[in-house]
């Protein structure tokens, strides 16, 4: 039988895209490849969120599908304790690993180092290696890393370390087309585009139908990152509309006491800050809101993502507030309908928009018929199954 190697930082039942992504992925290449093939999931026990304890299984087996979750440091998101959680899943790994030939490898990142670790063994073995790219992670610490000093040494091992892994890849995956200029030079791959998609859960979701609230409620919920850049946009909106409008902001993250700090400063009344929750649980919030808010900062680098959560939102039927730009605007202009488009941190015109715009419900029928996680899926894990020798 063969075997293939599958690395997630993330799996369930942890919170994060990553989890949601992969989790459901796994199982269906799990059931493709029954009878073929056996898929080793080796990924973390869940720590997204440090506020948000969740019990698992360290292993599980689940017919040919095995599930091995790596015990790690605690972290607060941020670069270091991030780094030393990473450093520990990366020696785990190719602990677990050494003694074990496999057919193929597949890996899904984010922050580029699970990347290098699957290129890394399937160079060592002499596999296909079959890579998912979430994020570019070069593009993300430029404008992440303040001074000169910092940039100066970081960037460059980063550079390396990204051409090595990129130019080792057999296949690419984009979770964005708008990753696909700044892929273009890596022409040792072929490639594909399988995003992100919408959950069952929240395609058999049906919220109830009541009349919005008598001061309207804002709903995020997410990561609370300087990638979302809440803390620029979410307090200046709630403080021009704090007769107006209510705002619930659910979940954790490395800028969350940037976002305290402001709310704060500007003495803001409406604003009610939750720490992350289940999914059942946030399907509750998500019928007591009149208004989904999903935000990135104004980063350069973010103009080419296609963030996971418009799949979530956009299966639902009430209006969204989306302040973002690039590739990701045009995907929501051109897919999203019943949607309020801002430039990121842009609350100004967030605030007018709002004093205009005539509140309705509405299912977005296509959209969800394009997008369903199950479709691309399957699509992507026969495109998976195909390299396996």
């Amino acid at each position: 039988m063969k075997r293939v190697l599958f690395l997630t930082f993330y799996f369930e039942p942890d919170l994060c895209a990553g989890s949601f992504r992969n989790s459901p992925l796994a199982y269906e290449l799990a059931r493709q490849l029954e009878g073929v093939a056996r898929i080793d999931v080796i990924t973390t026990l869940p720590n997204r969120y440090k506020s948000f304890q969740q019990d698992a299984l360290p292993n599980e087996t689940k017919g040919n599908l095995s599930i091995q979750r790596i015990a790690i440091p605690q972290h607060n998101s941020g670069l270091v304790d991030q780094s030393k959680s990473f450093c520990t899943y990366y020696q785990e790994v190719k602990k677990r690993t050494k003694r074990v030939t496999y057919d193929l490898v597949f890996a899904s990142s984010s922050r580029l180092f699970t990347a290098y670790l699957g290129s890394k063994i399937a160079r060592m073995q002499n596999i296909p290696f079959y890579l998912d790219v979430r994020d570019i992670f070069f593009d993300s610490m430029k404008d992440l890393l303040k001074g000169k000093l910092y940039r100066n040494a970081i960037l460059p091992v980063i550079q390396i370390i990204e051409n090595r892994t990129f130019k080792s890849a057999t296949h690419i995956n984009l979770i964005s087309g708008g990753f696909k200029d700044y892929f273009s030079k890596y022409e040792e791959a072929s490639f594909s585009v399988f995003t992100n998609g919408i959950d069952d859960e929240f395609l058999e979701l049906e919220l109830p139908v009541s009349a919005p609230n008598v001061k309207p409620l804002i709903l995020y919920a997410g990561n609370i990152g300087e990638g979302q850049g809440l803390h620029k946009f979410v307090p200046q909106l709630a403080k021009k509309l704090e007769s107006k409008y209510d705002f619930i902001v659910i979940g954790e993250g490395g800028a969350k006491q940037k976002l305290t700090n402001v709310i704060a400063e500007l003495q803001c009344t409406n604003i009610t800050l939750l720490a992350p929750v289940n999914r059942k649980k946030l399907k509750e919030y998500y019928a007591k809101a009149d208004f989904f808010l999903m935000h990135l900062n104004d980063f350069e680098a973010y103009k080419k993502v296609l963030p996971s959560k418009i799949f979530e939102l956009g299966a639902m039927d009430k209006p969204i507030i989306a302040g973002v730009a690039g590739f990701a605007g045009k995907f929501v202009s051109d897919n999203v309908s019943n949607c309020i488009l801002i430039s990121p941190c842009d609350y100004e015109t967030c605030a007018n928009k709002l004093k205009e715009f005539p509140y309705k419900r509405e299912k977005r029928l296509d959209f969800i018929h394009k997008y369903k996680r199950q479709n691309i899926n399957q699509k992507m894990a026969e495109s998976i199954k195909s390299y396996i020798g």
